[in-house]
């Protein structure tokens, strides 16, 4: 049930782009324990300007154009050692498959309750019994 927002520069390519995407969706069943085939990802390019960050850095990580923001909005439950590896699967996976650094790796979690998602129909298909 996650959703995935990635937003990112539009000099990445449609191919790099997917990349982005398979490797979020890989981390999340391997690591996070997500079914497959719920994969619902927006994937959003910006022009240069529009993907805004500190140019000095921020907490000792710094920054270039090439910054990917990863938003992962899923149920609630996952511990904080589930969350580590989850970023350092996709910072790493990141890394290996495009030569993104890993500091341009920029990902935050919601966790929501499962009465917070409807899948269409208007339904709450996961509502408590």
């Amino acid at each position: 049930m996650p959703l995935v927002r990635i937003d990112l520069s539009s000099s990445y390519s449609r191919e790099q782009q997917l990349i982005v995407g398979d490797v979020v969706y890989s981390a999340m069943i391997d690591i996070a324990n997500v079914p497959r085939h719920d994969k619902f990802q927006i994937v959003t390019l910006h022009a240069d300007g529009e993907l805004v960050y500190p140019t000095d850095g921020y907490l000792g990580v710094d920054y270039t154009p090439k910054i990917i923001f990863i938003q992962v909005f899923w149920v609630a439950g996952r511990t904080t050692e589930v969350k580590k590896a989850f970023y350092r699967r996709i910072a790493d996976d990141l890394h290996a498959k495009l030569g993104v650094r890993k500091q341009d790796v920029w990902i935050t979690l919601a966790d929501n309750a499962r009465e917070d998602w409807s899948f269409g129909n208007g339904e709450m298909q996961y509502a408590p019994k």
